[in-house]
């Protein structure tokens, strides 16, 4: 009897994938032949090591742990940064009025969910908020509600009771737990052509595919109702929202309103559009400002889109001449990302990002995150990959979700932080440190308040105040130029800084 394994840890907890290693190693009458890019996994179960090399099979007697002793050259099956693929990320952009990486972007608040047809709920009284300075693994068993947490805080479900609160011009990067469902309706497409069609006019498609955006036969109705706007202005019907600008600590929408010429446009708060019933109408305009600032230094070129792709680990002659259906796995996750990356997100939420991934590419990943500039919450049962990347542990069991506090990441992972002195080792230490203090369960001072931007009180300026801010503003425009293709424009006032 033989046993033909591709990859059998993908999507198993930690508990199955011990009962797994048990069941092989008992088993000594069965051979089985595995393919798997988890170290501890093969050093557990393996007699022989069959490498590739130069277009042959080489055999190799033992573990792993043997294999890398005799070929030295293979030790980054142990590490994370000893890669050959380089992944970088976009930064993430200013989030306006947030001015401290800790301060709450998201918030969940009692949340209970249940699948329709389950009589036990998936979720029971969930709060947690996330900050730019998020690192979090969100732990648990198959089945324990962790992917459920993901699809509430990313807008992909709505929860039956409790709220799910996000800052206006938020981005989000999000990679499901089956990643390949995000390019299974694309198989005839090439991946360049993939991304240009999903950002071709100017949003994220499969934003405006998720459950708080889809329009129910209430919300039709909703539309349809009158608005009262008070004496001497008489009830008027909703058209559409045609822009925003900011209020107070928050912001107030332009309104058309149906039969009627533009000039009788109205501007109405978010507070009071809300508290009529227009949420996901103001929440899908917000999505719509927030995927054009993101995409504002953006070009849908041929040339641009290669360069982001082989930004994220995929040959760019791939990318623009191979279609989908003939990738593999691994370079199909890359598809996904690079999409998930396009807009410049400010959180990227990843429900299993190592699954399919070779042991390059999940070192790239791995060093990727660690330098990027926004949160990050990821779901995994890669032990290595989340201990040496978040410091946070959500840990989710029956439905319930407890906040274990932070954790000592695993610097060693990564062979440049054990240099002396590495300003590598520092940064993430100093990420830690923040990430402690940017997700708390609730935050008066950072995440207490509401979603919206705080006013800054604005003092009159003089001559000279004046003419400074001009200097200013000339050298950031001087070293933008300057800087690489793709680059962010900075702010043009110093009050965004």
């Amino acid at each position: 009897m033989s046993f033909l394994l591709d990859e059998p840890t993908n999507h198993l907890d930690v508990g199955n994938v011990k009962w797994l290693q048990d069941y092989l190693k008992t088993h000594t009458d069965i051979t089985s032949l595995i393919v798997s890019h988890d170290s501890g996994f093969l050093d557990e179960v393996c007699t022989d090591i069959i490498h590739y090399e130069t277009k042959k099979l080489v055999n190799y007697k033992g573990n792993l742990a043997a294999f890398v002793k005799q070929k030295p050259e293979a030790g980054a099956y142990y590490t994370l940064s000893a890669s050959q693929v380089q992944f970088k990320f976009p930064p993430p952009g200013i989030l306006t009025g947030v001015k401290s990486a800790t301060r709450s972007i998201l918030r969940m608040t009692d949340c209970n969910f249940t699948y329709p047809g389950s009589s036990k709920p998936s979720l029971q009284d969930v709060s947690c908020q996330l900050s730019l300075s998020s690192r979090v693994a969100i732990i648990g068993a198959n089945g324990a509600g962790k992917s459920t947490l993901i699809k509430l805080l990313t807008g992909e479900t709505i929860p039956q009771t409790g709220k799910v609160e996000k800052h206006p011009n938020l981005r989000i990067g999000y990679i499901k737990q089956h990643a390949l469902e995000h390019v299974e309706m694309h198989l005839e497409k090439t991946p360049n052509q993939y991304l240009q069609w999903r950002y071709a006019n100017g949003d994220d498609r499969e934003v405006l595919m998720k459950g708080t955006r889809q329009l129910t036969e209430e919300d039709k109705a909703q539309m349809e109702k009158f608005v009262d706007l008070g004496p001497g202005m008489g009830q008027r019907k909703i058209e559409s929202i045609i822009g925003r600008q900011k209020w107070k600590k928050s912001f107030q929408y332009e309104i058309k309103w149906v039969g009627m010429l533009p000039k009788n446009n109205t501007m109405i708060s978010r507070e009071t559009l809300m508290e009529l019933g227009f949420q996901k109408l103001v929440l899908e305009f917000d999505d719509h400002e927030a995927s054009r600032e993101g995409l504002g230094f953006r070009s849908l070129e041929p040339k641009v889109i290669s360069k982001h792709f082989e930004d994220v680990g995929l040959d760019p002659e791939i990318a623009n001449h191979n279609e989908i259906s003939g990738l593999s796995g691994g370079q199909k996750v890359k598809v996904v990302l690079a999409g998930a990356m396009w807009n410049n997100p400010h959180l990227l939420v990843l429900d299993e990002p190592t699954n399919f991934l070779d042991r390059d590419s999940l070192g790239g990943l791995a060093v990727a995150i660690r330098d990027y500039k926004g949160g990050v919450v990821m779901i995994s049962h890669n032990e290595e990959f989340v201990g040496a990347l978040c410091p946070e542990q959500w840990h989710v069991a029956d439905g319930r979700l407890t906040q274990k506090g932070t954790v000592a990441i695993s610097l060693d992972r990564f062979e440049d932080s054990s240099k002396p002195g590495s300003s590598v080792a520092s940064s993430v230490v100093s990420s830690a440190v923040a990430s402690t203090v940017g997700t708390p369960t609730q935050s008066d001072a950072e995440g207490g308040g509401d979603m919206a931007f705080r006013a800054r009180k604005k003092k009159k300026m003089t001559k000279k105040d004046i003419k400074e801010r001009e200097v200013r503003r000339r050298l950031r425009h001087i070293e933008w130029l300057n800087s690489p293709k793709g680059t962010p424009h900075p702010p043009d006032s110093d009050a965004e800084e």
